[in-house]
């Protein structure tokens, strides 16, 4: 039997690649990570998005706007989705049992009041006619 030939076959790798970057190994599926926004990107007050808190308020606000209290950010129109608005509500209850011990008191904080307000909007409007 012949062995095949291995003439005609070609492999071109033709990535580009950033000349920093280029002392870093490359693994397939990586992606390069986007720069971190400096603190004056982040309004004072809110809290930034990559912390516990900026998670829990993520999450309320996507409850509020399930809630049909807020507009959708992507179509501008209110919709009152209440199966959506309790399954968010029960994750930032499940969040706040499995964050237990392990969160700092302005956390702790912000995720009791989150679903309290939450738990009281969404029995309101449950209440009320859609």
């Amino acid at each position: 039997m012949a062995q095949p030939s291995d003439e005609g076959f070609r492999v071109t790798d033709r990535r580009r690649r950033d000349p920093i970057d280029e002392s870093a190994p490359s693994r397939p599926g990586s992606h390069p990570r986007p720069a971190s926004p400096s603190s004056a990107e982040i309004p004072p007050g809110v809290p930034d998005a990559r912390s516990l808190a900026g998670l829990f308020v993520m999450l309320g606000t996507e409850a509020v706007i399930a809630l049909g209290e807020a507009p959708d950010p992507g179509t501008g129109q209110r919709q009152r989705e209440l199966p959506h608005a309790a399954g968010i509500i029960d994750l930032l209850t499940l969040l706040r049992e499995k964050t237990e011990g392990n969160r700092s008191t302005e956390e702790t904080q912000v995720l009791d009041d989150l679903i309290y307000d939450l738990q009281l909007r969404y029995v309101n409007a449950a209440k009320s006619p859609g």
